[in-house]
C-alpha cells in the first residue's frame, strides 16, 4: 500500500513565488463561481472578457487553417503571414513603420511583457507603474528580478499620470515604465497631448525604455481619438516597445495572441525567452488573428455603441448610491469608483467597511455583487467594475449596490 504524499520540503518551492500573489482579478471570478455553484444567485462583474462572440470570419480562418493541416510547429515568435499583418495594422491605424523582424507574438499579452522583462531586468533595476494598475504588471517585474515603483493618480486627475510625479519617480537604476491606455482598470485613456507632455518628460531621460499596453485601443468612446506613444513622439520609437493583441477588440481572450513591436535586438531577446519557454503560440489561434487583423472591421461601432450604452448605465446608477463617486471612463469596459463615502461605516449585518477591500467582500456576502477592490490594482479606496455583460445584469447589480450603500450606517 503506498504511502500518503508528504508534504513538500520548506525550501522546496523558489524563493522568487514569496514574491508575487495569485490574480485579484480571478480569484474574485472564481469565488463569484463558487457561490453560483452552491445556488447563489451571484452577478460577477470581476472579469475582463468582452461577453460578445468572436466574430465569424475570424472562426472560419480558423476551421480552414486546422483543414488545410496548419497544426505544426511554427517560428518561435510567430508566422511570417501574421507578422506581416501586425505591421500593416501598425502603419494603418498608429503611423508606426516596423519590419517583420521587429515583431514579436506570444501566447497573450501577458507573456509579451514576461518576455520583454525577462530579457532585460537585472536585480536593482526599477520599472516605473502608473497606479491604478492591471494587477500583473508589478508581480511580472518581481518574478523577473526587477523592482516595481509606482507613482500614484488621482481621481481629481482622472487617473493619468502627471509629468511632473514621473519625472520625480525616474532615478539612474529606471530601465522601463509602463503605460496602459485605455486603462485597466480605470477607462481612462490619454489624448495625444496628453500623452506628449509624458514623453517629452523621458526624452530626458534616455536610459528608460517605454512598454505601451494598448490591448484597449479600439474601445473607446464619445469620439475619443486613440494615440500611442511611439506616433506622438518618433524620437522615443528606438526606446519604445508598442504592445497589443486581439483578445479585447476581438473578443479572442481564448485564443491567446498578444504581439508587440520594437527595437530588433529587444525583439530578438525575446524571441529567445519564448523560445525556452512557451516555444511558439498557437498555430491556429495566429491564422484566426492573420483574419482578425487584415478583415473587416465594421463589427466595432455596434458593440462600442453597446459598451458605450452599459457604461452610461452603470456610471448614472452608481453615481445614485450613497458614498460612491464614479468618473466616466474614456476607453476599456471598466469604471473604477470611490467608496472613500462607505469606509467607517457598518452593513445591516454588523459588518465594519473598514477598506475598499472590506466594501467588496460585504457587497458580496450580503447583496451577491462581485467586484474587485481597489487595493489589488494599487490604489484605494476604489473599486473596479467590468461593464462587459449584459445590460439587465449591470441594471440589477447596481440597483443592489445602491440598496447595499442605502443600508450603511
Amino acid at each position: 500500500m503506498a504511502s500518503p504524499v508528504a508534504d513538500l520540503p520548506r525550501d522546496f518551492l523558489s524563493q522568487s513565488l514569496d514574491r508575487v500573489k495569485p490574480s485579484p482579478t480571478i480569484a474574485a471570478t472564481q469565488k463569484a463561481r463558487e457561490l453560483k455553484a452552491r445556488g447563489i444567485d451571484v452577478i460577477s462583474l470581476g472579469a475582463g472578457e468582452p461577453d460578445f462572440d468572436t466574430p465569424d470570419h475570424i472562426k472560419e480562418a480558423a476551421i480552414e487553417a486546422i483543414r488545410a493541416g496548419k497544426t505544426k510547429y511554427t517560428d518561435v515568435d510567430g508566422i511570417a503571414e501574421l507578422k506581416a499583418a501586425i505591421c500593416a495594422k501598425f502603419k494603418r491605424e498608429n503611423h508606426l513603420a516596423y519590419e517583420p523582424a521587429q515583431v514579436h507574438v506570444a501566447p497573450g499579452g501577458k507573456p509579451v511583457i514576461f518576455n520583454a522583462m525577462i530579457a532585460t531586468l537585472n536585480p536593482g533595476d526599477e520599472v516605473i507603474i502608473p497606479a491604478p494598475y492591471w494587477v500583473s504588471y508589478p508581480d511580472i517585474v518581481l518574478l523577473c528580478g526587477g523592482t516595481p515603483v509606482f507613482v500614484e493618480t488621482t481621481l481629481a486627475d482622472r487617473f493619468k499620470l502627471r509629468p511632473e510625479a514621473l519625472e520625480a519617480a525616474i532615478t539612474p537604476r529606471t530601465k522601463w515604465i509602463i503605460l496602459n491606455s485605455p486603462s485597466n482598470p480605470s477607462g481612462a485613456a490619454y489624448t495625444a497631448a496628453e500623452l506628449k507632455a509624458v514623453t517629452d518628460v523621458l526624452l530626458r531621460h534616455p536610459h528608460v525604455h517605454i512598454l505601451t499596453d494598448d490591448m484597449y485601443e479600439h474601445l473607446v468612446y464619445d469620439g475619443f481619438v486613440f494615440a500611442t506613444p511611439a506616433e506622438v513622439e518618433p524620437a522615443l520609437y528606438d526606446r519604445t516597445l508598442t504592445m497589443n493583441g486581439v483578445s479585447k477588440a476581438y473578443a479572442m481572450t481564448g485564443w491567446r495572441i498578444g504581439y508587440a513591436a520594437g527595437p530588433h535586438k529587444l525583439i530578438k531577446a525575446m524571441a529567445k525567452v519564448e523560445s525556452q519557454s512557451t516555444s511558439n503560440p498557437t498555430s491556429i489561434s495566429q491564422w484566426a488573428s492573420v483574419a482578425a487583423l487584415n478583415g473587416p472591421h465594421d463589427f466595432l461601432p455596434e458593440r462600442n455603441a453597446a459598451f458605450k450604452a452599459r457604461r452610461d448605465l452603470v456610471v448614472s446608477m452608481l453615481n445614485a448610491a450613497d458614498g460612491i463617486t464614479c468618473p466616466v471612463p474614456e476607453g476599456a469596459f471598466y469604471v473604477f469608483p470611490s467608496c472613500a463615502g462607505t469606509i467607517g461605516k457598518r452593513t445591516p449585518k454588523g459588518t465594519l467597511i473598514s477598506s475598499d477591500e472590506a466594501f467588496v467582500v460585504a457587497l458580496l456576502e450580503e447583496q451577491a455583487v462581485s467586484c474587485v477592490h481597489g487595493a489589488a490594482f494599487g490604489l484605494s479606496p476604489f473599486f473596479r467594475i467590468s461593464y462587459a455583460t449584459s445590460t439587465q445584469a449591470l441594471k440589477t447589480a447596481c440597483e443592489r449596490i445602491q440598496t447595499f450603500c442605502a443600508s450603511l450606517r
